[in-house]
């Protein structure tokens, strides 16, 4: 399905992120009084009157500031105004018109788009007086309050009128794989996204922790239809200072909650860090698949042939529960490696779907619980004393693969022994090729009544 796309632009602190959670119902762009907070694009969906558009939150532009990332900002929004359909130009009445304003004005003019004014902040009488002045610019207006919701729907009802949904009712999209990719800040995860997409489609800079929010872009490779979340560096919540690296930390996570397979990008020359492992465990927690990038490695020198494989004894010792996910040597600079990754991405969403017939599971029973026991079924308990007997096994659910364990026998409320849930996890994995996803075990224990 395609959809049209309509820009939300304007200069810093006037609303926009406001705007565009109210249109989309969402809280996908951080707000706050600390201007210039959105600095990438961020993308959403809006509804009305039983049609849907796409909707693009640029930041802030501010054209003759030469600073690294206002330059980038700028370059992000033109970039969001070129792919458009429509553009709604965001003012703050309180403000008036600024020489920002004009500028912007005399731009708009040159795209050949229908651009609509929302005259922001008009929240009495007298402000919707005052966003009368900006109708010299020649576009349709209409006076506003994004944080209220007055006259939202007159916005979009002028952008209904405009749009052409004519392309909407296409052929259904192939299931669409969620991809978050994670990472401490400044560890290249937004150069390895542009690496993938081919294109500057999030802000670069050496400056820690420029992406805030989590961004989405849409790709199609080969049939297959990726939806990339490039998530804000993830600081753990005691370490972060001000409020948009608080709530990066929170947007992050959701991300991670709604993405189907995540990459977490290691720095190689920094190596891996108890934060790195910190934000693994939330993608386990989450259920996602895991790969993981290792960034930057064209700037290890490679004195032998062992270095690759000595890095990752490193990685493993360090997260032991992420044994089952796959390395990928890489370098954003370059390039080098960073093609590898979409197809294992894809492999590995494969494996998250994969469901397991009954008769195979019943033959893998007999295979791996009930041989190495002497064909006993039995199992150690987690007090190491209590004996367990297995009765059967069944799978429950995937995305990820989720099994249960029904049991019997044993004492007291002692399950099986985490060593033993190991042993079953990896011959699963094993035995099925359940790729870089990971595998839920949950006990039924059965008790005989007594008597």
């Amino acid at each position: 399905m395609s959809q049209p796309l309509v820009a939300v632009i304007g200069r810093p602190n006037v609303g926009k992120s406001t705007l565009f959670n109210r249109l989309t119902g969402s809280r996908k762009s951080i707000v706050g009084d600390e201007p210039g907070i959105t600095r990438d694009r961020i993308y959403g969906e809006v509804e009305w009157r039983s049609k849907s558009f796409a909707i693009v939150d640029t930041g802030g532009i501010v054209p003759d500031d030469e600073a690294v990332i206002p330059a980038n900002i700028f370059k992000q929004a033109d970039f969001a105004i070129s792919q458009s359909k429509a553009i709604i130009w965001v003012v703050d009445v309180r403000t008036g018109i600024t020489p920002l304003d004009e500028e912007l004005a005399v731009h708009l003019r040159s795209v050949g788009k229908p651009v609509f004014i929302a005259a922001n902040k008009s929240e009495s009488k007298k402000t919707d007086a005052d966003a009368a002045e900006f109708y010299k610019f020649g576009f349709d207006l209409v006076p506003v309050s994004a944080e209220h919701g007055t006259n939202v729907g007159d916005l979009l009802d002028l952008l209904y009128d405009r749009l052409d949904f004519s392309d909407e009712e296409l052929a259904e999209e192939p299931d669409t794989i969620k991809l978050a990719i994670i990472g401490r800040p400044n560890v290249g995860k937004s150069s390895i996204l542009n690496r993938i997409l081919g294109e500057e489609r999030t802000i670069v800079s050496p400056i820690a922790g420029t992406t805030r929010d989590a961004i989405d872009t849409k790709l199609i490779v080969d049939g297959q239809e990726f939806l990339l979340i490039d998530t804000a560096g993830i600081r753990r919540k005691g370490k972060t200072t001000d409020m948009a690296e608080k709530l990066s930390v929170v947007m992050a996570r959701k991300a991670l909650e709604r993405a189907d397979v995540a990459v977490l990008v290691v720095d190689a020359v920094e190596g891996v860090t108890n934060l790195d492992a910190h934000i693994a465990g939330y993608a386990i927690e989450s259920g996602c698949s895991v790969i993981a990038a290792i960034n930057k490695w064209d700037l290890i020198e490679e004195k032998d042939t062992g270095t690759v494989s000595e890095f990752e004894r490193a990685f493993r010792r360090k997260m032991k529960f992420l044994e089952w996910a796959p390395l990928v040597t890489t370098s954003a600079e370059s390039g080098q490696r960073v093609d590898r990754l979409l197809p294992l991405v894809d492999k590995a969403n494969q494996s998250r779907n994969l469901r397991i017939r009954t008769s195979q599971l019943n033959r893998f029973f007999e295979d791996t619980v009930m041989q190495p026991r002497g064909g006993s079924g039995f199992a150690p308990g987690k007090s190491g004393g209590s004996r367990l007997k297995i009765k059967f096994i069944t799978q429950t659910g995937i995305r990820p693969p989720t099994f249960v364990l029904f049991t019997s026998g044993g004492h007291g409320k002692a399950g099986l022994h985490f060593s033993y849930l190991r042993y079953i996890e990896n011959q699963l994995r094993d035995t099925f090729d359940f790729f870089a996803t990971p595998i839920r075990l949950k006990e039924r224990h059965r008790r005989k009544d007594k008597k």
